[in-house]
């Protein structure tokens, strides 16, 4: 696919490409950027990428001059976050990528903490920080694979009883650095090494899970992925994915065609087969009797939106059948 760039040259060495993908998220983008320009060059060398999913609103114009000394990639469409990130990783010079959302507030220590981290043990395949939202509050760092007893919250609730000490033991509060099974993509820090051994982002993935995805391959390539607590990056969770009903409906569909993505790629047997149809047939059921309850009060956006989530997870599911894949028709990779 096309993209255009527009990008400053420099030929010097450079340690850590920061890679951003963009989608309308002018506001938190510029503060993020903000951060970076004040971060000095002086322990470590950096380049900044952003790649804007064609938001088509003449911002990108004005970033660029407003942030020279950056390069931007405008993508020859809203292609999903693993593309960009492919897209943004193709035209990176540094030995290290830091895969980071526009809602981020970032620092040097963060950049620098990680960077020495992953110098010294090459057996980390991702690494991420501590986030806190605006408020100072932590985020979640509690962070497993799907199974087939998580792929639900009741389920998942009964699972983390009967497990309490074994992920008390993998998320122990006294430690500086744990292992979770996966990191958001928020915050990712990769060599370039260890992103062409896992080839990179998967590009099935539209939105959701495609963090999941690169962790689990990372892992099955024998890499580990580690969170140090020793460091924190500010995380607004603010991005343009529900800015209105009709968006809410399409990013929500998302989830649930990213859980049939995963599944399909990363379950075994039997239990894919099982993880599948329950996902399917719960969710249809579940998902039609709040979209009956969305017409009735079609005037309350927040319950008509399931009345469109039902549509569109129908348009998916015939769409499915037909073309014999699990993959959404908005990725890059579908048929």
């Amino acid at each position: 696919m096309k993209t255009e760039a527009h990008s400053k040259t420099d030929k010097t060495r450079i340690d850590i490409s920061v890679i951003i993908v963009n989608y309308k998220s002018w506001n938190h983008l510029k503060a993020c950027l903000d951060s970076l320009k004040g971060i000095p060059k002086a322990a470590f060398t950096f380049e900044v990428i952003v790649v804007d999913n064609a938001s088509n609103d003449h911002q990108l114009e004005k970033f660029i001059t407003l942030f020279p000394e950056f390069n931007f990639i405008l993508n020859s469409g809203n292609n999903g976050f693993s593309h960009a990130n492919n897209v943004g990783a193709k035209q990176a010079k540094g030995d290290f990528f830091l895969f980071l959302n526009p809602d981020t507030i970032v620092n040097a220590h963060a950049l620098s903490t990680m960077l020495k981290l992953a110098i010294n043990n090459k057996n980390y395949g991702i690494i991420s920080c501590s986030k806190l939202n605006n408020d100072g509050k932590p985020e979640n760092e509690i962070r497993l694979f799907p199974k087939p007893l998580t792929l639900f919250g009741t389920l998942r609730v009964f699972y983390n009883l009967k497990n309490k000490h074994k992920i008390a033991k993998q998320f122990n509060a006294t430690k500086d650095i744990i292992f979770p099974d996966w990191v958001s993509g928020s915050i990712m820090f990769m060599s370039k090494q260890w992103f062409t051994t896992v080839n990179g982002w998967d590009e099935d993935y539209w939105l959701y899970l495609e963090d999941v995805d690169l962790c689990k391959k990372v892992a099955n390539a024998g890499g580990k992925v580690a969170l140090t607590r020793t460091t924190k990056i500010i995380h607004n969770h603010g991005g343009a994915s529900r800015a209105n009903i009709k968006t809410a409906a399409l990013t929500k569909a998302e989830v649930i065609i990213s859980k049939h993505v995963f599944i399909n790629k990363h379950f075994k047997k039997f239990s894919k087969i099982l993880a599948q149809f329950t996902i399917l047939s719960f969710g249809l059921i579940t998902k039609f009797l709040f979209a009956i309850i969305g017409v009735l009060f079609f005037f309350i956006p927040k319950l008509y939106v399931h009345t469109l989530l039902f549509i569109n997870l129908i348009k998916y599911y015939f769409n499915s059948l037909i073309k014999g894949t699990w993959v959404s028709k908005r990725a890059p990779n579908y048929l």
